[in-house]
């Protein structure tokens, strides 16, 4: 009995990837049962407030696929190939919708496990409501990646010291964060980032958070890497 429900758990991660003619392997089952998981290519549901993205976008990728336990308790099974750019970027979505000067706290916390090989980051996404400006944070990374735009130098925020890159995607402005020392568990307070980003550098101003993301950027991931986020919380107020 405990095969069969393995195989059918294993035939419907892989067939909708298939279906977009991905080469797939065998993801890795969680460590209990999953109440969603998707290999389509946006696949993506909603869980105790948080919204799951497989989001596979870039160019050149290989097959993923995500599943979840809740959304704050999820995990992916990627095979990307050892070439360069982003492939992905698996995430759970939280919604602030609050300026920044209405916001009195804003914080999270995570804790992961991330394979030592491939290329990736572990990051937040945080977008203002109108997409204009993207803030990353990233709190770590293993092989050839690095962010968008040129460094401003470190600086200490939110419990943490990171290295400042602002960048411009011809899209949107981005500024990224880059943890000094890479860290699969921790607290950061992000308030603290988005103010000094607003008030000592003047980069944008009373801008709304509506976004903010918390996952995986994945580069490569060859021969298939596991992804899990073990816990997160996002509070604000």
């Amino acid at each position: 009995m405990a095969i069969r429900t393995l195989n059918r758990l294993t035939k419907a991660l892989i067939a909708p990837a298939l279906a977009l003619g991905a080469t797939v392997g065998i993801a890795s089952a969680p460590a209990q049962a999953a109440v969603w998981n998707s290999c389509d290519q946006w696949g993506s549901t909603t869980l105790n407030g948080y919204t799951l993205y497989n989001n596979i976008w870039g160019s050149g990728a290989g097959s993923q696929c995500i599943w979840a336990n809740s959304g704050t308790n999820w995990g992916v099974w990627a095979n990307h190939p050892d070439t360069g750019g982003i492939k992905s970027y698996p995430n759970a979505k939280k919604v602030i919708n609050k300026s920044i000067t209405s916001l009195s706290s804003l914080s999270s916390s995570y804790n992961v496990t991330v394979p030592s090989t491939g290329a990736y980051n572990t990051s937040y996404d945080i977008w203002d409501t109108g997409y204009k400006y993207e803030i990353m944070l990233w709190v770590n990374k293993t092989g050839a990646v690095g962010p968008l735009g040129t460094s401003q130098g470190n600086v200490t925020l939110g419990g943490h010291t990171w290295t400042v890159y602002k960048g411009n995607n011809g899209s949107n402005e981005v500024f990224s964060f880059v943890r000094t020392s890479n860290s699969s568990s921790g607290t950061v307070n992000i308030l603290p980032i988005l103010k000094w980003i607003k008030d000592t550098k003047g980069w944008f101003g009373d801008v709304t958070i509506g976004d903010l993301q918390f996952g995986f950027e994945i580069t490569s991931s060859s021969g298939g890497l596991n992804f899990t986020t073990n816990s997160e919380s996002v509070s604000s107020s």
